[in-house]
């Protein structure tokens, strides 16, 4: 199944000197590692606020959950993070 995850960075409580390069190249090798191994199928940078949009593979809620809280940003209370809904595929492209 694939459910659709919105992140916000809370640039509210941490203020800009928290968001280091180290800790976002951690947070990008988290996600490329995620990634490779099928979990994150697609990540998009949200234009309304600060964070992402991502397309996660997993069988449960509750694996989407875990996923997402192994994100350095998620493990350091840095991001909100929102489960929106659990996708199914477009009946319109099966077959008639």
């Amino acid at each position: 199944m694939q459910f659709l995850v919105l992140t916000r960075r809370r640039m509210d409580v941490f203020p800009a000197e928290s968001w280091t390069p180290e800790l976002l190249e951690a947070e990008a090798q988290r996600v490329r590692e995620l990634f490779a191994a099928g979990v994150i199928r697609n990540a998009w940078r949200r234009k309304d606020t600060p964070g992402a949009a991502l397309l996660i593979e997993a069988a449960t809620e509750d694996e989407v959950r875990t996923a997402v809280e192994s994100l350095p940003l998620a493990q350091l209370k840095m991001l909100e993070v929102a489960v929106m809904t659990q996708l199914d595929p477009y009946p319109g492209f099966g077959p008639r």
